[in-house]
């Protein structure tokens, strides 16, 4: 009797052991597949044409032999196929053959790149793009590139009432995107759209604003006023309230007291 018991209670223990080893690895990979899924909604995704199944090299791609899909800019071929280029994609043929569910490439593709879009197409409808003046100093050192957010602040001379000349600091406009550094856009990338590395080598730089505050903006370098920019952080959008217009009488009465929340509010804030 026990040498029946014995081989059915192996087999039952091996069966345990299998079914406990199976779950053990699908938590896992259920686990892994979280933590993936964690890390590329921490990514910036953009939207590309992949292939709907395997298509041969020499296959004239039709509508059907692609989708638009979203995967990680980080891992985005260089010259990807973006989806507002679809169209200029179709009736064209594949040179090598291409993989279901992967990325369509233009180096797989017979003729040339689409031709780069230019500046207009980076104004939101309704905004517009206006160039200022600037120098090292009044654009963080050089530092600002296309698509940072920035405050424009100016600096003018002014006459007062009893006739005298007085040097004034105001904020203009906050929160405003920049679409281009001299020649440099936001949208010059390379192939697949990443952005080139930063370049100091620029005088002007040129803001998405609305109409009037284009007017605003004109109207203040006429009036030989200094434009100065100052970087914000990507996700700060706030807004302050009731900024003051600063001389040196503002400056005297109020040095202290900046000093002082400096020091009781953002150092002990930053750990600083």
């Amino acid at each position: 009797m026990k040498e029946k018991i014995i081989p059915v209670v192996s087999i039952v223990v091996g069966l345990i052991a299998f079914f406990l080893t199976a779950q053990y690895f699908r938590s896992r990979l259920a686990e892994i597949e979280r933590q993936r899924a964690a890390l590329m909604a921490g990514m910036r995704q953009i939207k590309v044409f992949v292939a709907t199944r395997d298509i041969p090299g020499g296959t004239t791609i039709a509508a059907s032999d692609v989708r638009p899909d979203m995967i990680p800019e980080i891992s985005a071929p260089d010259d990807v196929v973006l989806e507002k280029e679809g169209l200029q994609l179709l009736g064209k043929k594949t040179l090598y053959p291409i993989s279901a569910k992967k990325p369509i490439q233009w180096s797989n593709i017979e003729g040339e790149l689409p031709p780069p879009e230019g500046l207009s197409s980076s104004v939101h409808p309704g905004m517009r793009a206006v160039s200022i003046p600037v120098s090292g100093a009044s654009a963080v050192s050089g530092m600002i590139a296309p698509n940072d957010r920035v405050d424009v602040l100016g600096t003018f001379t002014v006459q007062r009432p009893n006739g005298e000349m007085e040097t004034e600091t105001r904020t203009l406009l906050q929160d405003v995107t920049v679409l281009a550094t001299g020649q440099t856009l936001a949208k010059q990338m390379t192939l697949r759209g990443r952005s080139q590395p930063r370049s100091s080598g620029y005088n002007s730089v040129t803001l998405e604003v609305t109409p009037r505050e284009a007017e605003f903006l004109v109207f203040a370098q006429q009036m030989q006023g200094r434009l100065t920019l100052t970087l914000r952080h990507p996700s700060d959008v706030s807004y302050e309230s009731n900024l003051p217009e600063v001389n040196m009488k503002y400056v005297d009465d109020k040095v202290q007291e900046m000093n002082q929340y400096r020091q009781q509010k953002i150092r002990r804030k930053t750990g600083l």
